[in-house]
């Protein structure tokens, strides 16, 4: 926690130090001293070829935003959901919905995004942290049973997905005792038929979604939280007026309506995840996990290979609990080019011997080792990803 001073105010509150995210190019092109447009990006799991942004028109930045321009309307109809509410990204709504309950006890994923986890706790929750997610006989009935479960589904990094049966059960147990599932379907919209926000007028019930990975819409910070119409007012309440743009809510009601684009997005980012997984396969760094949108490899050497890549202007995410890389997707041809030669020069740098011992070992892989260990608990909080 950090306090600071301010000479007219007194001392602020205390605040957590603010998790790290993917992204963040600008600070790995000072370290590395390449400039910004020399990298290749791949640390966010966004869409590399992103809904195409039309021209704004002018009314939209000169007015203030107004609810009834239709926006509401087209994320329903695209979710299949009975009702939601537009937030500033799904990441005000994270920091938001812990406030509306009292504090109880929440369980949320080891490895996974770490807003999640500060949120609660900043509000006064306990936390309850849950390996792969799993949480077990914590759904029981008695005093330490879980008052909230958060789900993120698919799980980011590790690309863990859960069925939507078992999904309805937890939240049957939960909301038989007036608890609540969060479910983060931030990166749903390549499997839209896995989503639970047709459930979502059922009590107890909240979806998070965003335009931010899969329409690769990231800048324009919108979100929706699907949920009981109660709900939707309480944190309507709590966020105030105009928590968007007029310029997002009208780029966000076109790219929600364009049914036709999000059907070739999806086709295109499977047929490009599982290229993906192949050309890292090729060098030895097998995927763990991954979704539509990015691979996720184990890996005890994650640092070094994080830092080779750097020095070659390809950027990647790291976590280090597992030790583990995820790898976005490359995008233009070009990109896939680049980053194959990046993974040739990793395999045959000269220095690179702590690398060749795989190749050793096991004659035909390529001079890498990846590993999915077990997931252990997490010594603190493991940087999550960008919004």
């Amino acid at each position: 926690m950090i306090a600071i001073r301010s000479s007219t105010a007194g001392s602020l509150a205390p605040t957590p130090l603010p998790l790290e995210h993917g992204g963040r190019l600008r600070a790995a092109a000072a370290r590395y001293r390449i400039p910004v447009e020399d990298w290749l990006d791949l640390s966010t799991g966004i869409n590399p070829d992103g809904w195409p942004v039309p021209e704004v028109p002018g009314t939209a930045w000169a007015r203030l935003p107004e609810e009834d321009d239709g926006l509401e309307e087209a994320a329903a109809r695209c979710y299949c959901a009975p009702g939601l509410l537009p937030v500033a990204g799904s990441q005000a709504a994270i920091q938001a919905l812990p406030q509306l309950r009292v504090p109880g006890r929440v369980g949320v994923p080891t490895v996974g995004y770490q807003e999640h986890a500060q949120a609660w706790q900043r509000a006064g929750h306990t936390l309850v942290s849950l390996d792969d997610g799993n949480p077990g006989d914590e759904l029981g009935a008695g005093p330490d049973s879980l008052d909230v479960l958060v789900v993120i589904n698919p799980n980011n990094p590790t690309g863990r997905r859960w069925s939507v049966s078992r999904l309805l059960e937890w939240h049957a147990q939960l909301a038989a005792r007036g608890g609540w599932l969060l479910v983060d379907e931030a990166f749903m919209d390549t499997t839209p038929q896995d989503s639970l926000a047709r459930y979502t007028e059922r009590p107890g019930l909240i979806v998070l979604r965003s335009l931010g990975k899969f329409y690769g819409l990231a800048g324009v910070r919108v979100g929706f939280v699907l949920g009981t119409p109660d709900l939707r007012e309480a944190l309507r309440a709590r966020l105030g007026p105009w928590t968007l743009s007029g310029p997002a809510r009208h780029v966000a009601r076109l790219a929600l309506a364009d049914s036709p684009w999000q059907e070739a997005t999806r086709a295109s980012l499977r047929l490009a995840s599982t290229r993906l997984a192949g050309l890292l396969s090729d060098y030895g760094l097998v995927p763990t996990g991954a979704t539509d949108l990015f691979q996720w490899v184990c890996t005890a050497e994650a640092p070094a290979i994080q830092d080779r890549l750097a020095r070659q202007g390809i950027w990647v995410r790291r976590f280090d609990v597992p030790s583990s890389l995820r790898f976005g997707l490359p995008g233009a041809e070009a990109s896939w080019a680049r980053l194959e030669s990046g993974l040739r020069c990793l395999a045959s740098d000269a220095r690179g011997d702590a690398f060749r011992h795989a190749a050793v070992e096991a004659p035909g892989i390529r001079p890498f080792s990846s590993a999915a260990p077990p997931l252990a608990p997490a010594r603190g909080p493991l940087p999550g990803d960008s919004r």
